[in-house]
């Protein structure tokens, strides 16, 4: 795109590129000094549409091209050969608009894990400060948890008698209840806590773009898709984009800042010449920088959605079912804010480990008081409920390719899901344990009847077939343009791009390993850290 034919949206200080989860975060940060300019692109639209915000509304923003950028994976050979959609935010907001609304930082063994690896600053003593300061904790501040930050976690509006017995279930095979997953070691038994406002999602655009936006000196432009960082040598100078359909560009006096997501952020860094030198002369775009790993070390949490039949309960397969019922479900949303309408994807959770030599826990449980032969069926008109479970560690690595040196052509998606033998074990062990908790002794009075994978499966090869068939990805895509010093590293641990200047990627991208859980609470950690790592070195004069 020549300069002579895109117009000029102006000069700034800062570019961020993605007003998601992370891009929200930065915006606030960095625009709280009045002497930078920050600029905040975003290539989807406001976050106006009524169903971001009705929790439920998850089921009408996704695979929505007005919210979702509606990607789908490469067809994945243990999956059956099936290809998955693969929900990713396009909306003031980002995946925090249509996402679960679960509030959960992983482990501390995880980013013990990262420091491990030679990236400084990233234990987890460090990151704790930057999880409590955005975070508005419902129970108060404690060692633990922040109050009084933009970021509110709830406790859920609702319960349900079969989600209670499983908890028990749980508990009877020595997975012990817990009422916070997030002090460090997740292991237990207990409701999810959200990121909602009195019923209501909470997103980061409510929660720190919208505090900002009277801002001089910040500029949020819409419908604007980044197309090509422009460098002079090796620095970022410029992003050029389309802006309501016609060619644009900025400026960038200090740092451009990538905070696109896993999928986006190595998309666009291959089309601006900066990624795996063979790929990219394949689609004849010109070599800027040679970095093998942009889009290698792709990471996802796999769910294997264990279904079964229950009697003598009400799940919500009869009450959606029904009009009466999904009248009285409207009603006490709209008087109450409570009910099915307040409902996260998953309500119950449990983490546990796959077999007892675990250090920790190396599976999370996802359940819900509802079934469906897959995401977007109709529930099924008999009452039951799903046990969704997932490895938190797999060792399965895909990748994030560009197909062509055309920003509209969506990127080669490839998990590898089940690729590694030891990921296939695990599956296998998880469908077991899942097995145990719904034979307990609590859970007898509902004579729960595996529905899926079926008891016909056994052993361990069957198992993984099954998990294979049933498997789906639980939206955690994360390690694409990874932190580190190794060969396939993208950024360092001050979250700068290797060998280029004035550019950073700040998103879940970055992850060198992914966190034994939801990965949305992370993601707006490190942006947190990343803005005050750019303040620190803009004051040292290093960035």
């Amino acid at each position: 795109m020549a300069a002579s034919q895109a117009s000029e949206i102006g000069s700034f200080d800062y570019v961020i590129v993605g007003a998601g989860s992370a891009g929200c975060v930065l915006a606030n940060r960095l625009s709280a000094d009045p002497d930078m300019k920050v600029l905040l692109i975003e290539a989807g639209g406001r976050d106006n549409y009524i169903w971001i915000h009705i929790p439920i509304g998850y089921l009408y923003t996704q695979n929505n091209p007005r919210t979702d950028w509606c990607f789908k994976t490469e067809p994945e050979e243990r999956l059956s050969g099936r290809a998955l959609n693969y929900p990713r935010g396009r909306v003031l907001g980002g995946c925090s608009s249509i996402n679960g609304m679960i509030y959960m930082r992983g482990q501390a063994r995880d980013y013990d894990g990262w420091r491990q690896l030679g990236n400084r600053g990233w234990g987890w003593d460090d990151v704790l400060p930057y999880f409590k300061k955005s975070e508005d904790h419902v129970t108060g501040a404690d060692a633990f948890h922040g109050a009084g930050g933009e970021w509110h976690v709830e406790k859920q509006r609702l319960s349900w008698e079969i989600l209670d017995a499983f908890r028990e279930a749980a508990a009877e095979v020595g997975i012990p209840k817990t009422d916070d997953f997030n002090r460090g070691n997740n292991e237990g038994c207990g409701y999810f806590e959200v990121n909602q406002k009195r019923g209501v999602r909470w997103n980061t655009a409510k929660a720190f773009l919208k505090p900002a936006r009277n801002r001089i000196n910040l500029r949020v432009l819409t419908g604007a898709e980044a197309s090509r960082i422009r460098f002079e040598g090796k620095r970022a100078v410029a992003i050029e984009c389309v802006h309501d359909g016609a060619p644009a560009y900025a400026e960038v006096r200090g740092e451009l800042i990538l905070a696109a997501g896993s999928i986006g952020s190595p998309q666009l860094l291959q089309l601006s010449g900066v990624g795996p030198a063979p790929l990219l002369e394949e689609h004849g775009i010109p070599v800027v920088h040679p970095l093998p790993g942009v889009g290698e070390n792709l990471q996802d949490h796999l769910q294997i959605r264990v279904v079964y039949k229950v009697k003598n309960t009400k799940t919500l397969n009869e009450s959606a079912g029904s009009l009466f019922g999904r009248m009285g479900m409207g009603i006490e949303y709209m008087l109450l804010r409570r009910g099915p309408l307040t409902m996260a994807p998953s309500q119950l959770g449990a983490f546990a480990k796959s077999d007892p030599s675990r250090e920790t826990p190396n599976l999370e449980y996802h359940i819900q008081p509802l079934s469906l032969d897959k995401f977007g069926d109709p529930l099924h008109p008999f009452p039951a409920f799903t046990a969704s479970v997932c490895n938190l560690r797999p060792e399965s690595r895909g990748f994030v390719r560009i197909r062509a040196a055309d920003l509209k052509a969506h990127p080669a998606i490839k998990p590898n899901y089940l690729s590694a033998l030891s990921d296939r074990r695990v599956a296998a062990d998880a469908i077991r344990l899942t097995r145990r908790i719904c034979a307990a002794r609590t859970m007898a009075r509902f004579e729960p009847e595996e529905y899926l994978p079926g008891a016909e499966f056994e052993s361990d090869e069957d198992l993984a077939r099954a998990a294979g068939e049933i498997g789906t990805t639980i939206f955690h895509p994360v390690g694409t343009c990874k932190m580190g010093s190794d060969p396939l590293a993208v950024v360092d641990d001050r979250l700068r791009v290797q060998g280029l200047a004035g550019l950073r990627v700040i998103d879940a991208s970055v992850m060198p390993v992914i966190t034994s859980g939801n990965t949305n609470a992370p993601a707006i950690m490190i942006a947190e850290k990343g803005a005050a790592m750019i303040r620190e070195d803009r004051k040292a004069g290093t960035s």
